[in-house]
């Protein structure tokens, strides 16, 4: 019932943003969809961590690993949809955008986040891809929000790489329902019922059908080299939904590989097919993004390539199993909390200095100095520095992985080092120096700083104490892989 309540509030909140004529109406109607998601997600979480799976309707199943995604999107729309009313009304004070493009905004991006929840609780995979294909068209509006050539050409570009990646997942998917011939399933299969129908699957088959799977869904979570649509959605979307696309929607997206990956291991025999592929497609993302890093010329494309490392790292994680999948779990929720926290403040960052182009910011810690300080210290944080988690996440899969082949883990500590020393030679640009004469000095509103600020207090709240109901979600959601 719980799910039912949350997609309704959801749904509901973009109705009232399509109907109603007055701006307050709207925001207030998002922000209590949020709350309303969020403290019903927790009770769903709480009560799958320990009484385990959750099967309210034939429609919904929730796992362990569904809820911990669950969790994360409910917990970055309440911070995005915060964030979004201060930031909507800086851009209308500016005459960016007319209250008509407000009301388009809220009711996408309600819309947005009911699918990412239906992508996540879905029984089926058939469930699956018919919500993560409307995760792509609820999306590809939101991107191209600004109407200009740049976020058109963005737009296109990510729905036909999604939608042609997500046909070859489809096509895998059909290939993995062979499994359930001359079985007693009626009606629609769950992924309950493909993983107990997966011993009778032609191991051959498995195997192509998770090569589909793989290209298809890794499409959609940004893994190389499928991630070109990336950088160009994630540079020219509003920054409220860049966070969501990149701390939201790739971990939507990976974790139907993870559910066909453990379909195939129980086909095939766990190791050698999924492991190999998965570290083959992270080690390409990580090298991808650090030869990628110093030739960009926009910042919030810079903290897209991040993403691609960071998933490209998670892959590994999970290729390796094991601790690293434990690792590449907890990798999932410290970067969809930093991330998110780092778009929010590029969109701060945007209505200060008006542009994304790293050339023209100077002086960040002058003219937004919280902003500032966060934003680098953000930065910090994503690349790994201690006492966060995501430093203690890459010790641990990268020591899994100089057990498992030290000549793969050594390259992809290298490009992860050279993609740091990028890193930190654009925000350094960016932090210090003297700012324009033109761009003012100080901070414009508070709601603009808090959701970040309670991101990355989140985040280091997790690294450095895990409750005891994500320590036992964590630990069932990666049995068997």
């Amino acid at each position: 019932m719980e799910l039912i309540i949350i997609l309704s509030a959801l749904l509901g909140a973009a109705i009232f943003a399509v109907v109603s004529k007055k701006r307050i109406v709207i925001e207030t109607a998002t922000a209590v969809a949020a709350l309303t998601a969020i403290s019903l997600s927790a009770a769903v979480v709480y009560n799958v961590a320990y009484f385990g799976a959750y099967y309210p309707f034939s429609f919904f199943a929730v796992d362990e690993l569904g809820a911990i995604v669950l969790l994360i999107i409910c917990s970055l729309d309440l911070a995005v949809s915060i964030y979004s009313v201060a930031y909507l009304r800086q851009e209308s004070a500016k005459q960016i955008i007319e209250f008509k493009k407000v009301k388009q905004y809220f009711a996408l991006l309600n819309v947005f986040v009911a699918v990412m929840v239906l992508t996540a609780t879905a029984s089926s995979p058939i469930f699956t891809w018919i919500a993560i294909e409307a995760t792509t068209l609820s999306a590809t509006f939101l991107i191209s929000f600004y109407n200009k050539k740049t976020t058109t050409e963005a737009a296109w570009k990510y729905l036909i790489i999604n939608s042609i990646g997500l046909l070859l997942g489809f096509f895998g998917t059909l290939l993995y329902f062979t499994a359930l011939q001359n079985s007693a399933v009626v009606g629609i299969a769950t992924w309950r019922d493909l993983l107990a129908s997966s011993i009778r699957l032609d191991p051959q088959i498995a195997k192509i059908a998770f090569v589909f799977v793989l290209i298809g869904y890794g499409t959609k979570a940004g893994l190389a080299p499928m991630h070109t649509w990336l950088p160009d959605a994630h540079g020219k979307a509003p920054a409220p939904i860049s966070a969501l696309l990149s701390g939201v929607l790739l971990n939507v997206a990976f974790i139907s590989i993870l559910r066909f990956k453990a379909i195939t291991d129980t086909a095939v025999g766990f190791g050698t097919v999924t492991k190999n592929l998965l570290i083959m497609f992270g080690l390409c993302s990580i090298i991808v993004s650090a030869l990628a890093i110093f030739t960009q010329k926009n910042y919030k494309r810079l903290l897209a390539y991040s993403s691609i490392e960071n998933m490209g790292i998670v892959a590994i994680g999970f290729g390796l199993g094991g601790f690293g999948a434990f690792a590449g779990l907890l990798h999932i929720i410290y970067h969809s909390l930093i991330k998110s926290a780092l778009f929010l403040l590029a969109g701060s960052v945007f209505l200060r200095y008006s542009t994304t182009k790293i050339a023209n910011i100077r002086g960040m810690c002058t003219a937004l100095p919280i902003t500032g300080v966060m934003f680098f210290a953000g930065f910090l944080v994503i690349t790994g520095m201690p006492p966060f988690g995501l430093f203690f996440t890459k010790i641990y899969i990268f020591a899994e992985a100089v057990q498992w082949n030290v000549w793969i883990a050594c390259l992809a500590l290298v490009f992860i080092s050279i993609l740091f020393i990028g890193f930190l030679k654009h925000f350094s640009k960016m932090f210090f120096g003297s700012k324009p004469p033109d761009v003012k000095a100080g901070e414009t509103d508070v709601w603009l700083i808090i959701p970040p600020l309670l991101l990355i207090a989140a985040a280091l709240f997790l690294s450095l104490y895990m409750p005891q109901f994500l320590q036992l979600l964590i630990k069932k959601a990666v049995t068997g892989y």
